[in-house]
C-alpha cells in the first residue's frame, strides 16, 4: 500500500489511531480526521517521528458543512483519496424504555455513525469513479450480526451504514471500487470504557483492531467479522424468533452474572 492516500476518521484515539499508525508503517500517506486537533497533532507527530507520512484535518463529522470543508481541503491538498476508512463513531448504552423521551439519542448517533460516513463517502466517490479505483471501509460491530439489548441507537445506525455499504458494493461490482464492512467484537477503547460491566469481558486491543483495517486495505474483502458473529447471523437468519428469545435469556443471564462480579470486586471480595 506504499503511496496510497488513506483517510481515517476518528483517528485521534482508539482503533483509528492504531490503524493510522500501522498503515503509515506500511508506506501509506495517512489523512487523520477527528474533532480534537491536539490529539490529531500527537498522532501525526508520532507517525512522522517513525518515518511515516501523515496530515491532519480537523472536522466535526456530525456537521454537514464541516464534512464538506474537510473533504474539499483533502482533495485540494492531496489530489485524491484512494481509501476511506469510516471509523468515527458514537455509542449510547441505554434501554429503549429509558429512551422514550430521548429521541435525540437516536438523532445524534445517526448523524455521526451513518450520515457522517455517507457524506464522507459521497464527497470522495466522484474521484474514485473517475479513476475507477477506490475503497470504502465502514467500521461496524458484531452486534449488528446478532440480537443485543441496550444499544438500539448504536446498532440501528450501524445497520443503516451496512445497508448503504451493501448497495454500494452491488452498484460498483465489476469495477475498481470496493466496499468492506468490519464487524468488530468488543474493543478496549475510550468508547467502551464507561460500561463497567465490559471490564469483566474479554476484549480485542486497539492494536489488534487496527490490524483488521490493514487487512481490509490489503485484501479488500466484503466483510471481516469474528466467527461468533457470523454464527449468530446464520442462526438469526434460519430461526429469527427462536434466536431472539434465546438471546434475550442469554443477555439477561450474563448481565446478572457480570453485575454480581462488579459488586463483588467493589466490595473488595
Amino acid at each position: 500500500m506504499k503511496g496510497k492516500v488513506i483517510a481515517v476518521t476518528g483517528a485521534s484515539s482508539g482503533i483509528g489511531e492504531a490503524a493510522a499508525r500501522q498503515l503509515a508503517l506500511r508506506g501509506a500517506i495517512v489523512l487523520l480526521i477527528a474533532r480534537r486537533e491536539e490529539e490529531l497533532r500527537r498522532v501525526r507527530d508520532g507517525i512522522i517521528a517513525g518515518g511515516g507520512q501523515a496530515h491532519i484535518y480537523v472536522a466535526n463529522l456530525a456537521d454537514a458543512d464541516s464534512v464538506s470543508q474537510c473533504t474539499a481541503a483533502m482533495l485540494a491538498e492531496q489530489g485524491r483519496v484512494d481509501v476511506l476508512v469510516n471509523n468515527a463513531g458514537r455509542s449510547i448504552r441505554r434501554k429503549i424504555v429509558e429512551s422514550l423521551d430521548r429521541a435525540h439519542d437516536y438523532e445524534r448517533t445517526i448523524q455521526l455513525n451513518y450520515l457522517g460516513a455517507v457524506r464522507m463517502t459521497l464527497a470522495l466517490l466522484p474521484g474514485m469513479v473517475e479513476r475507477d479505483d477506490g475503497h470504502i471501509i465502514n467500521v461496524s460491530s458484531q452486534s449488528t450480526l446478532m440480537s443485543v439489548p441496550r444499544f438500539s441507537a448504536y446498532v440501528g445506525s450501524k445497520c443503516a451504514l451496512e445497508g448503504f455499504s451493501r448497495s454500494l458494493a452491488v452498484e460498483f461490482a465489476g469495477t475498481g471500487i470496493a466496499a468492506t464492512v468490519i464487524h468488530y467484537p468488543l474493543v478496549r477503547t475510550a468508547m467502551s470504557a464507561p460500561t463497567r460491566l465490559y471490564s469483566k469481558l474479554p476484549m480485542m486491543s486497539a492494536e489488534e483492531a487496527g490490524a483488521w483495517v490493514v487487512r481490509a486495505v490489503e485484501k479488500r474483502p466484503a466483510r471481516i467479522a469474528p466467527r461468533v458473529g457470523e454464527i449468530g447471523a446464520l442462526i438469526g437468519t434460519l430461526m429469527p424468533g427462536t434466536s431472539q428469545q434465546l438471546a434475550g435469556r442469554f443477555w439477561n443471564y450474563m448481565a446478572a452474572r457480570l453485575q454480581k462480579r462488579v459488586e463483588h470486586d467493589s466490595e473488595g471480595g
